[in-house]
């Protein structure tokens, strides 16, 4: 990428010269503009760190003694400006009066690129996200090239911005979009951040030049921020639009789980209209955010995302995907990897279920996807296929039928003769282990598992399912097209309900013994969502399918039996009405545009018990300790990671295994005992406790 143009003149090192700065480049072009070009030293994505503001900061005192007539800020990535901050440094913090310290040297230098006495423009392409959008911020003029994407995702990691971005986005921008963005974590594209007023212009890359040009010389019209900005700033208007906030973030989150969007809030509400303090107050806050358990657990959990990436591999081969069977799962498998830029067929036995499938997928693309034409080329790509010709070409098939073993070897008996050499077969089954599968195969070696999650598009775990007989290229392969589709695998040895299923069905089966012994479904629900589960499991049972519920408790107890919950007969009544859940409509709850409704149950004034709280959460570390013991999965770090990207388990507890050491295993192992006296062996300790650390 030629940034820098052809009239390249030195203000520091000459090109290819070994110079004072690792992870910068100054050059002065034909005008006397200074070019800073940042590529920080071995990685793929600028991240800002100490070093590196240290680095950027002899920058800024050479620019001050040089004064050029402007200055230009660009990234050499291709991947975008600046992906915010080096991570790694967050981990382990403790200290709090060491975290303000640290951040107030990095705040010193962004200050003074802001009072740099020249014309400042930030040229950004790709993404600009947390600490990179806040050096952005501190530039007089920002360009973006039309791929940007802008956002502010410290959220995510349980922070909120701590570089100034509080204060210089929320004057900029008005704090009604700004603050929303800032809480949420979204990304916005470069048009939406120029319709804000975040950006002055929005260019070509072969434009780039001339819009420097413009700016420099004064030409190009600066976005200003509007009278409301300043009617918004006011005390009044503050405290009004955070108690509006506040009731908006406790829709999504309580603050004892996630304190991060209030303590944004507070320090908006509190220092909005003063500049100096709302600078100083931000230091502080970030500062006490860092070292919580919130925002430690949530940089874990960045980190096992970035883990289970790596267990993907490369060199991904699949381009033509067959999926068997319409229904919730397939169909919308199917529309994921179409989505993925991958060929796509999907056969079903009837046409009802292939229509039903591709209406999904279009209102999916139409949420995920930018352009227009990107949603009609994924939906080209997504192809009916009644005749199921397509499994004669597939580098990839995907069987999705119902959970029937009979069924299932006779889908086998009928596709693998068409099979072209090569090609992997790979079931989506959620419980029934590949050795059972596998034995009515000619070719057992190529059979493995590609377990999805409801909702596919929302769930990014993906167990990789092998027996002893698979062939460890195809595996290979399987693993790399799953990171290929964006999704994170997590290699598992076939076992009944693998590891996921296995951990969730004596949540969900103990929630229906809750009900049995009367307690409202909406108490147990509550129960969970207190610990911090994203729901509860009567409405995860009903989000899952009912009829998917009993065949997998089935299953399971036919090979665990005590150590599961029994399955309650009017679980088998209610599925062979049809009353299957979210997909029927109705299930426990009553379903109503995709949204259960749960408006009816006890008063509020019935809480949940925290015993019940451990009847449901403590059985999932306990069987996550077995399926270690019993080498079904052999890292603890991964185990957690695929616990939380699989069924969206607390994120900020860190993961089953986490939580399990943060509370203190000798704690749950007595209070796995105890349950054990009241309630049944189903919740007898395993013996992997004893080892575990």
């Amino acid at each position: 990428m030629n940034v820098l143009g052809d009239r390249v003149l030195e203000l520091g090192p000459k090109p290819g010269a070994e110079g004072p700065y690792k992870n910068f480049r100054l050059t002065r072009d034909g005008d006397g503009v200074a070019w800073l070009l940042f590529d920080r030293e071995g990685t793929s994505a600028n991240t800002l760190s100490a070093d590196l503001i240290e680095e950027l900061s002899k920058i800024l005192s050479e620019l001050e003694t040089a004064r050029p007539t402007g200055l230009v800020i660009r990234s050499g990535k291709k991947s975008g400006f600046i992906a915010g901050a080096d991570v790694n440094a967050f981990r382990g913090a403790t200290d709090a009066a060491a975290v303000e310290a640290e951040i107030g040297r990095a705040h010193a230098v962004i200050d003074r690129l802001e009072a740099l006495r020249l014309p400042s423009v930030a040229v950004i392409h790709g993404f600009c996200l947390g600490g990179g959008l806040e050096v952005a911020l501190a530039c007089q003029m920002r360009i973006a090239i039309e791929d940007a994407r802008f956002g502010f995702p410290e959220v995510m990691l349980g922070l909120h911005p701590g570089l100034g971005g509080t204060v210089r986005f929320t004057q900029l921008v008005n704090p009604m979009q700004a603050m929303p963005l800032m809480l949420t974590g979204k990304t916005i594209d470069a048009r939406r951040a120029k319709s804000l007023g975040l950006v002055d212009a929005v260019t070509q890359e072969r434009h780039v030049l001339n819009a420097v040009k413009d700016a420099v010389s004064g030409r190009l019209k600066r976005a200003k921020p509007g009278l409301l900005n300043n009617l918004l700033s006011l005390g009044f208007a503050r405290g009004f639009l955070a108690s509006r906030m506040r009731r908006e973030a406790g829709k999504a989150a309580r603050e004892e789980h996630y304190p991060a969007p209030y303590a944004l809030i507070d320090l908006w509400e509190r220092h909005g209209g003063d500049r100096r303090a709302m600078l100083n107050a931000e230091k502080a806050s970030f500062a006490r955010l860092m070292v919580t358990p919130t925002a430690q657990n949530l940089i874990r959990v960045f980190f096992l995302r970035e883990q289970m990436k790596k267990l993907a591999g490369s060199g991904n081969r699949i381009e033509h995907v067959h999926v068997i069977g319409a229904g919730a799962m397939g169909g919308d498998i199917a529309a994921w990897c179409a989505g993925q830029d991958l060929r796509v067929t999907l056969a079903d036995m009837k046409p009802e279920p292939i229509a039903g499938a591709i209406k999904r997928a279009a209102d999916l693309y139409g949420k995920i996807l930018r352009k227009r034409t990107a949603v009609r080329d994924a939906l080209d790509r997504l192809m009916p296929d009644m005749q199921a010709e397509g499994v004669r070409n597939a580098d990839l098939i995907i069987e999705a039928v119902p959970e029937k073993l009979e069924l299932k070897q006779n889908v086998y008996a009928d596709l693998e003769p068409k099979m072209k050499p090569g090609a992997i077969l790979a079931t989506n089954t959620s419980s029934i282990p590949l050795q059972d599968l596998r034995t009515t195969l000619q070719k057992p070696e190529r059979l493995l598992g590609l377990h999805f999650f409801n909702p596919v598009s929302r769930l990014q775990l993906v167990e990789v399912v092998s027996h002893d007989g698979t062939d460890a290229q195809l595996l290979k392969e399987a693993l790399a097209f799953v990171g290929a589709i964006d999704r994170l695998p997590l290699p598992v040895k076939s076992s009944p309900g693998f590891l996921v299923n296995r951990a969730l069905t004596p949540y969900m089966l103990e929630a229906m013994l809750m009900l049995d012994e009367k307690i409202d479904k909406t108490v147990i629900d509550a129960a969970a969502k207190k610990f911090g589960m994203p729901m509860g499991p009567i409405e995860l049972a009903d989000q899952v399918g009912l009829d998917i519920c009993l065949d997998v408790g089935d299953m399971l107890r036919s090979k665990f039996g005590d150590q599961l919950p029994p399955t309650p007969a009017w679980l088998r009544e209610k599925v062979a009405k049809g009353e299957l859940g979210r997909k029927a409509g109705k299930g426990f709850y009553t379903w109503k545009g995709g949204k259960a409704d749960t408006s009816s149950g006890l008063p509020a004034t019935s809480e949940p018990s925290a015993e019940m709280t451990d009847r449901l959460i403590l059985p999932m570390s306990n069987v996550c300790v077995a399926c270690l013991r019993e080498g079904i999965v052999d890292d603890a770090d991964v185990v957690d990671g695929a616990v939380i990207f699989g069924t969206g388990y607390a994120p900020f507890r860190g993961g089953p295994l986490n939580y399990a050491r943060t509370r203190g295993i000798e704690n749950v192992v007595s209070t796995l005992r105890a349950l054990t006296e009241k309630f049944g062996g189903r919740f007898a300790p395993d013996a992997g406790w004893e080892n575990f650390k």
